[in-house]
């Protein structure tokens, strides 16, 4: 679990969160730990200022906190989605913004923009607001790597665990399209030397 001194005082406002999406879906859980810290490594990397790390760190630990709202029989399908199922569950980002607002701490609303807009794409054709290049905030420009490299390091029903160098193969293939390419090539770097490199953790 997530400790307190990683957020500092507004811990409080988010124990709460974290608890429930542990309930809610243990997977998911475990894979906002491994997308913070990674997220955190990105962001001192390419050098942003505290009040930055701390709005990355929020909107990293629950980027997936609008899955939540996500009815089970989509959630926890053990099968590949449909449209319409995809439909639903791309709603999460803005759930997550909505949940994160109503909690009123100092920041909440720079970390809810984070969440809301994780599932940008570079080139503007992601989701929910096809957002463009650096329209997209720094956090979730971040997050966005984070998160796809993450989520093929894992088995999932529907899918098995990919190789590390099959994931960068396929990142490169995005960069530039799906994800930010400057920041992808820092990734790059901070993966290879991370213990969240996939062969450290997850196999």
């Amino acid at each position: 679990m997530i400790a307190n001194s990683t957020f500092g005082p507004i811990y409080k406002y988010t124990k709460a969160l974290l608890v429930a999406l542990g309930y809610r879906d243990k997977m998911t859980r475990l894979h906002s730990e491994r997308v913070l810290a990674l997220s955190q490594a990105l962001g001192v990397g390419c050098g942003l200022s505290a009040e930055e790390l701390n709005t990355l760190k929020i909107g990293a630990a629950f980027h997936d906190i609008g899955k939540i709202g996500v009815p089970d029989r989509v959630l926890l399908k053990p099968a590949r989605l449909d449209v319409a199922e995809w439909e639903v569950m791309r709603q999460h980002s803005e759930i997550g913004q909505r949940i994160l607002l109503s909690t009123d701490f100092d920041g909440a609303r720079s970390a809810a923009l984070v969440i809301r807009h994780h599932h940008e794409y570079f080139n503007g054709d992601g989701y929910p607001d096809r957002l463009s290049g650096e329209k997209i905030p720094i956090g979730s420009r971040i997050v966005a790597i984070v998160d796809s490299y993450d989520a093929m390091a894992v088995t999932r029903a529907y899918h098995a665990a990919r190789k590390h160098e099959e994931i960068i193969d396929i990142l490169h293939s995005e960069s530039g399209e799906k994800h930010d390419p400057q920041l992808m090539r820092l990734f790059f770097r901070i993966i290879e030397r991370s213990p969240l490199k996939t062969g450290s953790t997850h196999d």
